[in-house]
């Protein structure tokens, strides 16, 4: 099982984030980014959101840089690590237009790219920026018909109910040859679109009972990625306990775990970290024991 980390000071939810991530920088990024790519560990993520309305702020939190600058930073200061979007909101954009920035973010990093997408769930922010809202469905299962076609081809060409295009160069665009595309959400229309458009599952706001019965639905392909969280470990002080949550992602049918870091500041995250890494490798040991 594969073990990523969800990227601190970048998103702050409220009960999630540590204290000391409301004043961390860049640097604290940098830091955190390098030793994780360091010891080992799998990805790195960063959301999308525009602007949250106060009111929703108090419990999705409003602090989301956003993931292109972000990741492209990163990738500056990374070897090996996948950068992982987690989620881009599809009907925030058109499919070309993440072809495009996307893309170049696969090219520089040297083809370390996985496009995490997502329907949305916020009415205000779609408002806000002019989407369209009572469809974002139908129009999302486009875009990423549309994507599997124009995220490495630098000639691409589509034709569906939303999307339209054809003589046109997007170049540079991504050189993996398939771009991991995974879908968040927390409906089994997610998983459904996950399966059938994707490469995997990253859902949120469910417990491990109900992803394991909705991944119990539905006849998953090889390969397929299922992408659950923990809530937030402490290696350094509970390492049993950071174990058994990993441990109980895994029986519910995880592939890749993203971890939550509780830290004190930049530097005690990384000492964390490197515990964490200490403990996931005793774990897969023991396991093939």
């Amino acid at each position: 099982m594969r073990v990523g980390l969800f990227t601190p000071v970048v998103i702050q939810v409220p009960g999630t984030a540590s204290d000391w991530e409301a004043g961390g920088g860049i640097d604290d990024i940098a830091e955190i980014a390098a030793t994780a790519d360091d010891l080992g560990f799998a990805y790195l993520t960063c959301s999308e959101h525009v602007a949250v309305p106060v009111e929703v702020a108090a419990v999705r939190g409003g602090t989301y840089w956003d993931p292109l600058a972000t990741l492209a930073f990163l990738a500056a200061r990374t070897t090996r690590i996948r950068l992982v979007t987690s989620v881009v909101v599809l009907g925030y954009h058109h499919p070309l237009e993440i072809a495009k920035r996307y893309g170049t973010l696969d090219r520089i990093s040297g083809g370390r790219l996985t496009l995490g997408v997502g329907v949305g769930s916020l009415r205000e922010e779609f408002d806000l920026l002019g989407c369209a809202w009572d469809d974002r469905g139908a129009r999302a299962d486009d875009a990423m018909k549309a994507l599997r076609g124009c995220l490495s081809i630098s000639r691409p060409a589509y034709d569906g109910p939303y999307y339209r295009y054809d003589g046109l160069i997007v170049e540079p665009c991504a050189v993996q040859p398939r771009v991991p595309i995974w879908v968040g959400g927390r409906t089994r229309r997610s998983l459904r679109r996950a399966v059938e458009l994707g490469d995997g599952w990253t859902p949120f706001g469910l417990t491990t009972a109900e992803v394991a019965k909705l991944l119990d639905s539905v006849d998953l392909p090889d390969g397929f990625t299922v992408v659950l969280a923990t809530p937030p470990l402490d290696p350094i002080g509970a390492p049993q306990h950071a174990s058994e949550q990993i441990d109980r992602l895994a029986e519910a049918g995880a592939t890749d775990v993203s971890c939550v870091i509780s830290a004190r500041s930049s530097a005690h995250f990384c000492e964390q970290l490197a515990a964490l890494a200490q403990l996931t490798s005793s774990r897969e040991r023991s396991a093939d024991e």
